[in-house]
């Protein structure tokens, strides 16, 4: 027990620096664009020395990445914290409602944006990219299978990844649509619409 809890401190702590340097950076690309950030800029506006920049990222590359991490941590966490007897497509809809302040909030939105449009520039930064959101999808094909144990049909059963898939797919669907709308209506109604076109236990 004493060594546990330590461990997860640490890990809460270094997630918490982990989150503010990426909040940091964004809005310092956002301001003065990628190429013309420094590690050296991002970790004085932190409040922090650039070698303690170093303990929690290896380069500006891995903080652009990392927060793709970072948002796969969150949504295991999330999904976690449903009740186990909640049918699972709606402990999915649950769980993406961490996406909502993303897609409404102007700031958050356009500090995504902006993210998303510094990783499709670069060929490295976007296989990285596709990878993190793959091992996100992974994490929660995971969990998704332990709920579904009772309907497994084997081994290799296929249902877990495709009920993940589709979730994501309908979240993609629902915040294009969103995005292309008079946006009267929030985006969490888009997502239930979306998501309403199937119905899986």
């Amino acid at each position: 027990m004493s060594e546990t809890i330590p461990q997860s401190i640490r890990e809460r702590t270094r997630r918490l620096a982990q989150t503010e340097l990426t909040i940091v950076a964004q809005d310092l690309f956002l301001e003065h664009g990628y190429e013309n950030t420094t590690v050296d800029e991002i970790a004085a506006a932190a409040g922090m020395s650039k070698r303690t920049f170093f303990r929690y990222f290896a380069s500006k590359d891995d903080l652009v990445i990392g927060k793709y991490d970072l948002f796969g941590d969150r949504i295991a966490e999330a999904l976690d914290a449903r009740p186990a007897d909640e049918p699972v497509w709606d402990s999915l809809r649950r769980v993406f409602d961490l996406t909502l302040d993303y897609v409404q909030d102007d700031h958050a939105r356009a500090r995504n944006d902006a993210m998303e449009r510094i990783v499709r520039s670069s060929p490295q930064l976007h296989a990285r990219y596709l990878e993190k959101m793959q091992r996100v999808q992974e994490i929660l094909v995971g969990r998704v299978a332990t709920r579904m144990a009772d309907q497994s049909s084997g081994r290799n059963d296929p249902k877990p990844a495709a009920v993940v898939g589709a979730a994501f797919a309908c979240m993609q669907a629902a915040r294009t649509a969103w995005l292309e709308s008079s946006q009267d209506q929030p985006f969490g109604e888009y997502l239930d619409d979306a998501m309403s076109t199937f119905r899986i236990n």
